[in-house]
């Protein structure tokens, strides 16, 4: 085992000890922007998205044994990240009602009113993008924003990359109706 350095989080000290192949902590911490636009988007709250980054780092740094030398860092990474909020949801069952106020109520997430097209576009952009299925919603998200590939998307939701690829499919032909006629009753798509 190499030691590379230690990091302090909290009250616990994490080396990034680790056996002779993982990742570094120059490696974990160059991921952070991605982990911190992930959880944004996934809890809708900056305090708690940096929560979940936080403790994403911590259950990454404490799990480093488990990472598999020569695999995806960022997929594990986001793995781990989703996972975490899985499990905040589950033990919340507030997540519908949230989910709903939220495609409901787009505007509140961008109260600035701005007179220019662009900003009108996406902000209709986010509103049709919550009337999806939390999973149509996810893989769009992971393929379109977060660039990755099929693979890895997949990966990160625990699918086949058949699965990741029906979804982003069908969420971009709802979002591409949605678009066309938008004032269409809007309902939350099925999940696949």
């Amino acid at each position: 085992m190499q030691k590379r350095g230690s990091v302090l989080i909290g009250n616990r000290q994490h080396s990034d000890t680790v056996a002779t192949t993982s990742f570094s902590r120059t490696e974990l911490l160059a991921l952070v922007p991605s982990l911190r636009a992930f959880s944004r988007f996934l809890a809708r709250d900056t305090a708690l998205a940096d929560d979940l980054v936080q403790e994403t780092l911590v259950r990454a740094l404490s799990k480093a044994e488990q990472f598999e030398p020569g695999t995806n860092l960022r997929a594990w990474l986001f793995s781990i990240l989703r996972n975490f909020f899985l499990e905040q949801t589950r033990r919340n069952t507030r997540e519908k009602e949230i989910l709903n106020d939220y495609a409901s109520s787009p505007d509140r997430v961008t109260q600035s009113r701005s007179p220019t097209q662009e900003r009108e576009t996406i902000r209709e952009l986010d509103h049709f993008l919550w009337t999806l299925s939390p999973l149509l919603r996810e893989a769009l998200v992971l393929i379109g924003a977060q660039e990755m590939s099929y693979e890895d998307a997949a990966m990160v939701c625990g699918v086949t990359v058949g699965t990741m690829k029906v979804r982003v499919s069908r969420a971009r032909a709802q979002l591409q109706v949605l678009l066309e006629a938008p004032d269409a009753p809007e309902e939350p798509s099925a999940a696949c």
